[in-house]
């Protein structure tokens, strides 16, 4: 941890984190480092989702790593992370769609869970049995549940990592029993897993494993929740009637846009976060081992893992939100960069119209949110534009012929993905970025 009664302490090139806030984004918490510009970020993460939101304790709904501070970064400059590792470690992990029971929360039940019983709130617990009613008040004895599982699923990996299999009644209590080994918690998570619950509605089902970060950014300027770090989760903050209760102002000045559930944000990928707090403050976690564009059932499969970044301050960055520079793989058919042969024949076409030069272009992938799609959309369009020194029906344009709007999560991240002027990504910082991932 930073040795705060030595500011000049020397950077480190390498910062190994093991532990977790509280679930609440604090920038005048101590983070860890420095690490150097340039340096490697190597986390334990702790599931995100469902072990947070049945652990009443947690005042965010994720459990989130400590934040990291880097060497150099200043408000208004952005931090590129390079994303070179991401591994599964649980070995079975357990979700569904949700419902929030009445009375066991003031407002919100993943910022503000409480015992309905003895009206204590955030309250210590611990679990008795298996089942949905296992989490009980250290206080009072009686089941404190801010969330149930109304249909779900109990599902273990292959030792590869690259598949799953949703378990019967039986095999998800089994899993149940020994609910920590399962979920593989880092030593230092004060979750209950929800592997504890047994959800086991949909056996016999195969899945695909493709890893990713649901949560992965820098400090917001405020305190706020982890999962509420977003313009759509984050609009339950307003008005709220618990103490991170903030104004819709507050909310958009402070968020970083941290909690983005997109599938992209994985191995190979490029994501470039805003900074708002002097030395930035990465952090991560909200690990899942998959999930299909929008989240529709709210969750998925939340997983513990080990992660390897590499960070850059990128000074001068003019956007409050994140841009990504996803893997060609992930882009969609109308964004990915023209190949050889379809350059040469658009060339020959442009000679035909006395066109002299062709524009050069790469990727980009603006993130919005808000608290609907479709406002979540026009915040990332007008990110873009003011990114790019563009109107917005240009990047509409663009985004309509050469990219697509694409859905992180419902209610409100999306996507913003087209092919961009070379030349304005050069003004901003980030050609270099694009044309070393897409080999430009």
């Amino acid at each position: 941890m930073l040795d705060i009664t030595n500011p000049d302490k020397a950077a480190q090139r390498s910062v190994v984190v093991q532990g977790f806030t509280n679930s609440v984004l604090d920038p005048d918490q101590p983070m860890l480092g420095p690490v150097e510009n340039g340096g490697t970020i190597i986390a334990n993460t702790a599931p995100g989702c469902w072990g947070p939101m049945i652990t009443p304790r947690l005042r965010g709904g994720h459990e989130v790593t400590q934040p990291v501070e880097i060497l150099g970064a200043e408000p208004g400059d952005g931090v590129i992370i390079r994303i070179r590792d991401i591994s599964v470690t649980s070995i079975a992990t357990a979700s569904g769609h949700d419902s929030s029971p009445e009375g066991f929360c003031l407002g919100d039940p993943y910022v503000a869970a409480r015992c309905p019983t003895c009206d204590t709130l955030w309250p210590e617990t611990h679990v008795e049995g298996i089942g949905g009613d296992a989490v009980k008040c250290d206080a009072c004895g009686n089941t404190v549940k801010p969330f149930e599982i109304v249909h779900g699923y109990t599902v273990v990996f292959d030792e590869t990592r690259h598949v799953g299999v949703t378990m019967p009644k039986q095999a998800a209590e089994t899993i149940a029993r020994d609910a920590h080994h399962y979920a593989a918690l880092p030593d230092q998570s004060v979750q209950h897993p929800i592997l504890t619950y047994a959800p086991s509605d949909m056996p016999a089902v195969m899945v695909r494993m493709r890893p990713f970060l649901g949560q992965l950014g820098t400090t917001p300027s405020m305190p706020l929740p982890d999962s509420h770090n977003a313009g759509d989760f984050g609009a339950f903050l307003v008005g709220a009637p618990h103490e991170y209760a903030i104004t819709a102002e507050q909310l958009a000045e402070h968020k970083t846009d941290g909690h983005m559930d997109i599938d992209a944000v994985r191995p190979g990928a490029v994501l470039v976060a805003p900074v708002k707090v002097k030395g930035a403050g990465v952090y991560m976690g909200d690990m899942h081992a998959a999930q299909g564009d929008g989240e529709i059932a709210g969750h998925t499969m939340d997983v513990s893992g080990s992660v390897t970044l590499q960070v850059e301050v990128l000074k001068d960055y003019p956007i409050d939100g994140p841009v990504l520079f996803p893997l060609l793989e992930d882009l969609p058919p109308l964004a990915r960069p023209f190949s050889e042969a379809e350059r040469a024949k658009a060339e020959r076409l442009a000679k035909t119209w006395k066109i002299k030069q062709l524009e050069s272009s790469a990727p980009i992938s603006v993130i919005g949110t808000a608290p609907t799609l479709n406002e979540a959309i026009e915040n990332g369009l007008e990110r873009a534009a003011k990114l790019l020194d563009m109107s917005v029906p240009e990047v509409r344009n663009r985004a309509t012929i050469n990219g697509a709007i694409e859905i992180g999560r419902a209610p409100g991240v999306i996507q913003v993905t087209f092919l961009a002027p070379l030349d304005r990504l050069d003004k901003v910082g980030l050609g270099d970025i694009a044309r070393a991932q897409y080999d430009l």
